[in-house]
């Protein structure tokens, strides 16, 4: 929740888009990362993690000024490319090819990771397997034995991040809540996750507990019955 970081611009609240009785759930993966792309302050430097993040550079709007940073050394990142703009040489940290907008710059990793812990970003973006009601972020091992652990540079942008947006699905497929009061998993960060994106709602999370601020297709009622956590409305 990064209590002790700040950043120039407010996340705005939800603005012109339907409310929790007008969307059906729950939210397929561009739909989240369409809400992720919408609260993006206007002209803030961004890291979108590796997975389900790096779909939120394809709903960016025109004139967001939103300067994309990429961990492997590019800086003002356009949408994935595709078909003939594809080049194999310009990729994203996933090893996703991308496009470059006007002004593009490239640079050693070393310097991105520079970037990264230097507190240069206002928002970065990652996936997660579990996500704790005090902050803490799990998304680079669950522990289990045949796991492959990819922590990559998810622990310097969780921690030199201003803001940290996290993106997942709320259960996972055997249906355990992953926004949970205290990770099973390995941290990737304590305290660092403020906003959590989910298909079926976005939370935030503040010092006075999680707050509900968006539904999809369910109810706050509906959601408290499945998890194991107080949940707060939003305003309420």
């Amino acid at each position: 929740m990064n209590t002790d970081r700040s950043t120039a611009q407010e996340v705005p609240a939800p603005q012109d888009t339907p409310g929790p009785q007008d969307v059906r759930g729950p939210l397929g993966q561009d739909d989240i990362a369409a809400l992720v792309a919408r609260d993006i302050p206007h002209g803030s430097f961004v890291n979108l993690g590796i997975g389900r993040p790096t779909s939120v550079a394809d709903h960016l709007p025109a004139g967001s000024g939103v300067v994309l940073h990429t961990e492997n050394g590019m800086l003002n990142m356009g949408p994935a490319a595709r078909g003939d703009a594809v080049d194999p040489d310009l990729t994203n940290a996933g090893k996703i090819p991308v496009t470059e907008l006007p002004g593009s710059a490239y640079f050693h990793h070393a310097d991105s990771f520079a970037m990264m812990r230097g507190g240069h970003l206002d928002v970065c973006v990652l996936g997660a397997f579990q996500v704790s009601a005090a902050g803490d972020l799990a998304n680079w091992h669950t522990g289990a034995p045949d796991a492959i652990p990819a922590v990559g540079g998810a622990m310097d942008l969780a921690i030199g991040a201003k803001k940290v947006f996290v993106m997942m699905t709320l259960f996972t497929r055997t249906g355990a809540p992953k926004l949970v009061p205290r990770c099973t998993y390995p941290l990737t960060g304590q305290g660092c996750a403020d906003r959590v994106y989910t298909d079926h709602a976005v939370f935030d999370v503040t010092p006075e507990g999680v707050v509900v601020r968006e539904t999809f297709g369910t109810s706050v009622d509906e959601l408290a019955g499945r998890l194991d956590l107080p949940l707060l409305p939003l305003g309420g």
